[in-house]
């Protein structure tokens, strides 16, 4: 099995150290993942300028770019073979609910499912984050289920870890996302040139959390399993607007 791993955090984050080893027991894994630490930015691509990708003393593969980039790189130009799976993380801090619209740990993942391959995005439920052992094994495990059962189209998971030792966690539970509160306003404060600066306030706290959610299933000891899609169409809205529009 040949594996591609990726981050948002930047190749020298540890939780992607972590997952690499972890997954290195499964099969070939190559990292592609960002220079430096791109939480939140989401899919986006690099146009404006050419990416450069060089290699690590630990092996690893690093890009100048987002995310995206590095799975598109790496699947599109760098490797001469389409890799059996794209798992990205861990990530640290959670990517539940709304998170996942800004994730650029969603965002490697869903980028390696639009290329037609099967994707994992794994994070990690920690503000302080300092153990990515208990997540790593679950990315491992559910890459073996990929090997020993695949499933026939490519498919793109999103994996919340409680931030417990692997034996305390209670399960896995597949789940649908939550919501999140509105963000909190942007702060603002002055630099020591008396500039005007804002810092982007932090994510809102839990609106859906109910029975199914990955925020319950988290809350509750379980590994949260949420399959996306890419299909952002309101069907529900179809009609509304076209009688709108009539």
């Amino acid at each position: 099995m040949r594996i591609l791993v990726s981050n948002d955090d930047g190749y020298f984050a540890p939780g992607i150290a972590a997952l690499a080893e972890a997954l290195a027991t499964v099969g070939e894994v190559t990292v592609v993942a960002p220079e430096r630490d791109r939480s939140g930015a989401s899919n986006s691509l690099t146009l404006d300028r050419p990416l450069s990708l060089r290699k690590a003393a630990n092996g690893f593969h690093f890009v100048n770019g987002t995310p995206t980039d590095c799975v598109h790189l790496a699947v599109t130009g760098m490797l001469d073979y389409l890799p059996d799976m794209v798992v990205s993380g861990v990530n640290h801090g959670a990517n539940m609910g709304d998170d996942t619209i800004y994730s650029g740990t969603v965002a490697a993942a869903t980028e390696g499912f639009l290329l037609g391959v099967p994707s994992i995005a794994v994070s990690l439920v920690s503000k302080a984050a300092t153990d990515f052992s208990a997540a790593a094994q679950v990315a491992k495990e559910l890459a073996e289920r990929f090997l020993r059962s695949p499933f026939r189209r490519p498919v793109l998971l999103n994996v919340n870890v409680p931030d417990v030792p692997y034996m305390q966690l209670r399960g896995m539970r597949v789940t649908r996302l939550g919501k999140r509160h509105k963000a909190e306003p942007v702060i603002k404060s002055l630099t020591p040139r008396n500039e005007t600066v804002y810092w982007v306030g932090a994510a809102g706290g839990a609106a859906d959390a109910g029975e199914g959610t990955d925020f319950n299933a988290v809350a509750n000891g379980y590994v949260s399993v949420t399959p996306l899609q890419i299909d952002l169409t309101h069907t529900g809205l179809i009609e509304p607007v076209a009688e709108w529009l009539a």
